[in-house]
């Protein structure tokens, strides 16, 4: 008789492939002793060890672990397609939607997106991974999220949709001398500190704007959390460069910032939908792909200021 649980092997998945019952409590937005429990439970159903603990260095797993993950991962999709298949059956959207989310734009995008999406489809579960491009692309390419909101991706197994243009702007503290300018330009600035949010793609298309004008950046300080970035630059360390546009003007740490437009020729980063090539998508990704159509585009971005 089996004595487990899909959600027990979810949350085995979870913790497998962040290696961590923290990071994986945070992805999944369950508890961690929830998690701690569920693991326990499998490796008492099957008589095997599932992880290494390792103080303070979080999980690895154990070959009979690693067996297991590859397995849970292909029951849980099985999973997921008879419950689309049931609701397809059943003329109704429904069933789990695995959205990914470039880190930088999901406190921005997915809180409207997730209330709206989901009381438009009361039968779709929502789960959100938030993740850098790099792991969202791989997620993608393995099946393992159906979805990923990010900037444009090009690869032979990937399609990319544009939903959104995303200029480049200026961010400087509220009373820097130059706040209140309708455009400036990388040279009215290149020569005061720079404070950089430190991310692979990011990090590298700022420093082409920079190098597109003959210019250096002068940096000060480096962070891959763009809060951070907007608290340094309250607080006068310097300015920054920022595709997103928190509709607030405060950062995190209370202090006022300003918004001003690039006055340079640069190309606009481009804002979209990641899929998988040649995968048939269940109506419930359809579903999502035209909602996001419908409320994203260059002049609307849930949680952001207009351009």
């Amino acid at each position: 008789m089996v004595r487990f649980t899909l959600k027990q092997l979810s949350y085995f998945v979870a913790a497998g492939e962040a290696k961590s019952i923290t990071i994986a409590s945070e992805r999944v937005h369950i508890s961690q002793p929830s998690i701690s429990s569920a693991i326990s439970q499998l490796e008492a159903e099957f008589k095997v060890q599932l992880f290494f603990r390792h103080h303070a260095q979080g999980l690895s797993l154990t070959p009979a672990g690693e067996r297991m993950l590859i397995a849970a991962r292909e029951l849980l999709h099985q999973a997921g397609g008879l419950a689309d298949l049931g609701h397809e059956i059943a003329g109704t959207i429904g069933g789990t939607l695995r959205v990914g989310a470039f880190r930088t734009l999901s406190p921005l995008i997915l809180p409207e997106l997730w209330q709206e999406f989901t009381s438009a489809y009361p039968n779709v579960e929502l789960e959100i991974l938030e993740a850098d491009e790099a792991e969202l692309i791989a997620k993608v390419g393995k099946a393992e999220i159906d979805v990923a909101i990010t900037y444009e991706q090009k690869g032979v197994d990937l399609h990319f949709e544009q939903l959104a243009l995303l200029p480049t702007y200026i961010l400087l503290p509220a009373n820097h001398g130059l706040a209140k300018s309708g455009m400036l330009s990388l040279r009215d600035l290149a020569a005061q500190p720079f404070v950089l949010l430190d991310l692979p793609v990011s990090r590298d298309y700022f420093q082409s704007l920079f190098e597109r004008c003959g210019l250096t950046m002068n940096v000060v300080a480096r962070t891959d959390q763009p809060e951070t970035v907007r608290s340094l630059v309250g607080s006068g360390l310097g300015y920054s460069l920022l595709t997103a546009r928190p509709a607030s003007l405060t950062a995190a740490n209370g202090k006022p910032l300003a918004y001003v437009h690039l006055d340079d020729d640069h190309p606009p980063m481009k804002l979209g939908l990641v899929t998988a090539n040649n995968i048939r998508k269940p109506r419930v990704v359809l579903a999502f792909e035209e909602y996001c159509r419908k409320t994203i585009s260059t002049f609307t971005i849930p949680g952001m200021a207009p351009f």
